[in-house]
């Protein structure tokens, strides 16, 4: 049985909290659907390069995780990003800046 889907404004309320509780500064570039709407993470390194992560779902243990995206220059992965705004109106975007890489996504809670 596949497991519960939180609200999409909830779930980006809740990482942000917890990405201010750990002085990473994260903003919302794009706001999407309140309820059903899909979450992309862009992860700007501060040095020219950036990672984008978007949930998939794994077929093999019926969970959700999260992949990278694409990964490379900053302009590059905007570019990946305006694309997938382009195909999903309904999709959030959450541009994270960190220069140590951290997104924090492997933690328990947000991982999956």
């Amino acid at each position: 049985m596949s497991e519960p889907r939180l609200a999409a404004a909830f779930w980006v309320q809740a990482y942000m909290r917890r990405l201010s509780l750990h002085d990473i500064p994260a903003f919302v570039v794009h706001r999407g659907d309140d309820t059903a709407g899909a979450v992309l993470v862009k992860l700007n390194r501060l040095d020219g390069t950036a990672q984008a992560y978007t949930r998939s779902f794994d077929l093999m243990t019926d969970t959700r995780k999260w992949s990278e995206l694409a990964s490379g220059p900053d302009r590059d992965v905007e570019d990946t990003v305006a694309r997938q705004r382009s195909f999903d109106s309904d999709l959030w975007v959450i541009e994270v800046e960190d220069r140590q890489g951290r997104h924090l996504l492997d933690q328990p809670g947000l991982d999956s």
